[in-house]
């Protein structure tokens, strides 16, 4: 395992928080730094466009300041989420603000890109690209892209259907790089796990959703409170791909979820219309992604909180008697 400059010295645990439509905002993503994980957020949650560069100083200046307060305890890195989809029609625009700000680190979605990769690396960033098989992740590095992140069976999200046990292992049968693993991780012992299976950071979403400074109405937040696994549904009907959404939530908006219909894929949009607003389906407003994880989520709290619990079980995780 490797475990890239850029983070050294600055995790509390191994942990890129995902970057969350619509709920990952500067308030979160700062929470997340300080707290000594990787903070992120999808480029596109920034609407009007305009709002990136803002979002972008903020980020910058509160967490350089942070840094400057605790030299000997400085700071997780940040990144930005760019959806690489030929809808994306801000792609252009919204990197060139990352190269305007050196973002540290790209989390790419949805395509690979040899000429994206290439410019981050040119102002000194790293890109991290998230994989659903083998097919793609070998893509990504062919590519260019410094780490992947496997998004395993029971992701919240466009989550994949790969175990994260064999898609660690097969991951690690040709590639040494750096791996983020995605996948029903909630508490510190999951994160542990990853590790153990051969990743170098857990990736969490759905816990996040449940804190304080995520930009979530209060009745989604405390579904992902109140859910099990149990609650999980995967379906494709709501983008066109294949992810997993909250059973409450499908309920309460009149759809039966053990009888989903299938999506067309080709209506997949990750665009802005002509009001500068994300493109989206209305189902988004209404359908709320979780993954299975949720079940050691059981309440809401603020970031650094739910970050201090997942430390103190990662630490305490060990093998139990035989």
């Amino acid at each position: 395992m490797s475990m890239p400059a850029l983070f050294r010295g600055r995790l509390s645990i191994p942990v890129i928080g995902s970057p969350l439509f619509i709920i990952s905002v500067p308030d979160l993503v700062i929470a997340q730094c300080k707290a000594g994980v990787v903070g992120s957020f999808p480029s596109l949650n920034a609407r009007p466009p305009e709002l990136l560069d803002e979002w972008l100083a903020r980020i910058t200046e509160e967490l350089a300041a942070y840094d400057r307060a605790h030299p000997d305890k400085p700071s997780a890195p940040f990144a930005v989420n760019q959806i690489v989809h030929k809808s994306n029609n801000r792609l252009d625009h919204d990197m060139q603000l990352c190269a305007k700000y050196k973002v540290p680190m790209i989390i790419s979605s949805l395509g690979a890109r040899e000429e994206l990769n290439q410019a981050v690396h040119g102002w000194g960033g790293i890109v991290f690209h998230d994989v659903i098989n083998q097919k793609f992740a070998h893509k990504a590095i062919e590519k260019g892209a410094d780490g992947l992140i496997l998004v395993a069976a029971g992701a919240g999200g466009h989550a994949g259907t790969i175990s994260p046990l064999a898609f660690v292992a097969e991951t690690r049968k040709w590639f040494d790089g750096p791996i983020a693993l995605s996948g029903a991780i909630g508490n510190g012992k999951a994160i542990r796990a990853a590790r153990i299976l051969g990743a170098d950071f857990a990736y969490i979403g759905s816990a996040f959703i449940a804190t304080k400074e995520a930009n979530a109405v209060e009745t989604y937040k405390e579904m992902i409170a109140g859910a099990s696994a149990d609650d999980i549904v995967y379906s494709n009907l709501f983008t066109g791909v294949h992810g997993n959404y909250l059973k409450p939530s499908i309920l309460a908006a009149g759809m039966d979820p053990e009888n989903l219909p299938t999506s067309d894929p080709s209506k997949m949009n990750f665009g802005t219309d002509a009001s500068g607003e994300r493109a989206k389906p209305k189902a988004w407003k209404e359908i709320w992604g979780s993954g299975q994880g949720v079940g050691s989520i059981d309440g809401i709290v603020p970031a650094a909180e739910m970050i201090a619990r997942f430390k103190k079980e990662y630490d305490e995780a060990v093998d139990p008697p035989l």
